[in-house]
């Protein structure tokens, strides 16, 4: 019988980590926030919640009314995602293993006790303590790495290097209020492009490359809030591939719920 895992979260990482499982065989189920804020909308089952349905590569999302929708979902072949961002689906569904994959730095009220096989996805986690396991998304030597004791690298804020560029490639929002865009994602753009505004004010670019990234149309944002990403390698297809780090990140994942098969089997 597939090993039944519920992934919170449908970002970029988090779908990075459903597609690595659906592909080793796994029933994977999403939850996310009713307003999504993912950057990287291209790669993110989490467009989902907005337009019912998401192909990430060639694997599709389908939105689920509720727990009694999803096991129809996974028999027709795609992963359900269900807005639910307590996670009262658990006690439905009975996964064997659980994946906190929202990426807030922070635990939210995932536990130890939850399921068979509970993982932290970044900081915020403490193998043995909250969670089973924690998979390091820091990029650098330990991306990807799987902890058995402890917890993952500190945030630092900073983003990793990407064509050279770390901090510069993130496009912050200029103001608090609701965004709307005038660029989409695959755009190529330059240096202190205007891609859109926060109540008239312009959200600009700092470097040039294609815009990666960039949050929804409608969605409120604050200031200082990550809104945007340009890769300075500009290469548009890459807007439409799991970024390497999410699929390290996904392979260590995948490693701590093999690692514990016994707790799921028995």
């Amino acid at each position: 019988m597939a090993v039944r895992v519920l992934v919170r979260g449908a970002g970029d990482i988090a779908s990075g980590i459903a597609l690595r499982l659906y592909r080793a065989g796994m029933q994977v189920i999403m939850t996310e926030i009713e307003r999504p804020t993912t950057i990287r909308r291209t790669v993110a089952f989490s467009d989902a919640v907005v337009k019912g349905k998401q192909k990430v590569e060639d694997v599709t999302a389908v939105l689920a009314d509720d727990a009694d929708k999803v096991l129809d979902i996974i028999e027709q072949g795609y992963i359900p995602v269900l807005v639910d961002p307590e996670c009262n689906c658990r006690d439905r569904l009975s996964p064997d293993a659980e994946v906190d994959a929202i990426l807030a730095k922070r635990n939210l009220g995932t536990a130890i006790t939850d399921a068979p096989v509970v993982i932290g996805v970044g900081p915020g986690f403490t193998a043995k303590e909250d969670c089973h396991a924690v998979v390091e998304t820091m990029r650098g030597h330990t991306l990807g790495r799987v902890y058995y004791e402890g917890s993952a690298l500190p945030n630092t804020n900073i983003p990793g290097l990407i064509g050279g560029f770390a901090g510069e490639r993130v496009i912050r929002a200029p103001g608090d209020g609701v965004f709307k865009s005038t660029h989409k994602i695959g755009d190529m753009v330059e240096a202190d492009e205007t891609v859109g505004f926060v109540e008239g004010e312009p959200m600009k670019t700092t470097i040039a490359g294609v815009l990666r990234g960039l949050i929804a149309d409608g969605v409120t944002v604050k200031k200082g809030m990550k809104s945007g990403d340009v890769d300075p390698r500009g290469e548009k297809g890459y807007c439409d591939l799991v970024s390497d780090k999410a699929l390290s990140v996904a392979g260590g994942v995948l490693e701590a719920i093999m690692h514990f098969k016994g707790d799921i089997y028995g």
